[in-house]
């Protein structure tokens, strides 16, 4: 019996600051709140790129360390001007390398965590 289609709804980030990793999420990498409840001491704060089907939950971590998660790939159609921007920002990022299969870099957040940024083609 074949599973039927599935999709990617979250990935949970470990973070050591909800609050301090929604700063960075929101305000430098311009991800809209999808959702910030409580529920007894949990809080539930995900975030995504406006659009996007995938949300990112920021949650403390469970049985792991804040900055284990790497190589999440966000992608771009305009890679240097996400680049100046992460950098007027703070960030440290590296100029965008030519692969075969378009232009990347990576860089962190404040946890550790690693993002490569891709522009195909």
């Amino acid at each position: 019996m074949a599973i039927p289609q599935l999709s990617i709804q979250t990935v949970t980030i470990p973070v050591a600051d909800q609050d301090r990793a929604l700063a960075f999420y929101r305000d430098v990498l311009g991800f809209e709140v999808r959702a910030d409840t409580t529920f007894g001491e949990d809080r539930w704060l995900t975030v995504a790129p406006a659009g996007s089907a995938v949300d990112f939950t920021l949650h403390p971590p469970v049985r792991s360390t804040p900055g284990w998660q790497q190589g999440l790939v966000l992608h771009t159609d305009d890679i240097d001007g996400v680049i100046a921007a992460l950098r007027a920002a703070g960030v440290e990022v590296a100029a965008a390398e030519r692969q075969g299969w378009g232009r990347q870099t990576q860089f962190g957040d404040p946890d550790g965590n690693g993002f490569v940024l891709l522009q195909q083609g």
